[in-house]
């Protein structure tokens, strides 16, 4: 892809309710007003997956009962959209949620390698990525239960032993979120002065 945008890809991953929408949204709020764009790859997903199945969208983008219900079905069918192409989804995301016209983009959701590759390999001196935990405990009390079929598959932990990370977060609640996103941060305010300057 040759774009003038990204200056900056943030990779988020993590499991089920270790919060990483919330840091997500907490690194945007934290920079200037057009800068960045969250690209969920989930979005994408959902969107085509209801299109086809005749569901309810707005109903599978929230931590509802109705998007449960169809979680696995769902996963199945990205799953096979995947294997027919995996960056599929990275670029119906990228289009979707108008990355171009953003420097930095942080990408909220990320599942499995094929994830980290299409970003790394599309944009690889802009790409970094960022791994949220949080203990099960937290988890739980976040409104986690583990679900066989999900918890175990590859969605959930296609990236548990992925060594990679630049950044690592634990938002188990003992430091905030101010402080967990402070590298990313310094990061992202250093790349648009930067991008100013050129």
């Amino acid at each position: 892809m040759s774009l003038s945008n990204p200056k900056l890809v943030f990779v988020f991953s993590g499991k089920r309710k270790s919060g990483k929408d919330f840091l997500t949204n907490e690194l945007i709020k934290m920079l200037p007003e057009n800068s960045t764009v969250i690209l969920r790859l989930s979005g994408p997903l959902k969107k085509e997956y209801a299109d086809e199945n005749k569901l309810d969208f707005s109903r599978l983008l929230d931590a509802s009962e109705y998007k449960e219900n169809f979680r696995a079905a769902m996963v199945r069918w990205g799953e096979q959209k995947r294997n027919e192409d995996p960056g599929f989804f990275c670029r119906l995301a990228i289009n979707e949620y108008k990355g171009e016209k953003h420097p930095i983009w942080i990408v909220s959701d990320a599942r499995r390698t094929t994830d980290l590759d299409f970003f790394q390999r599309a944009f690889p001196k802009a790409t970094k990525l960022c791994r949220v935990t949080a203990t099960d405990e937290v988890r739980e009390k976040r409104g986690w239960k583990f679900v066989e079929g999900i918890d175990d598959e590859e969605t959930e932990c296609g990236l548990d032993h992925f060594k990679g990370w630049d950044f690592e977060m634990d938002n188990s609640g003992l430091i905030g979120p101010h402080d967990l996103l402070r590298g990313c941060l310094k990061l992202a305010l250093d790349t648009i002065r930067k991008s100013k300057e050129e």
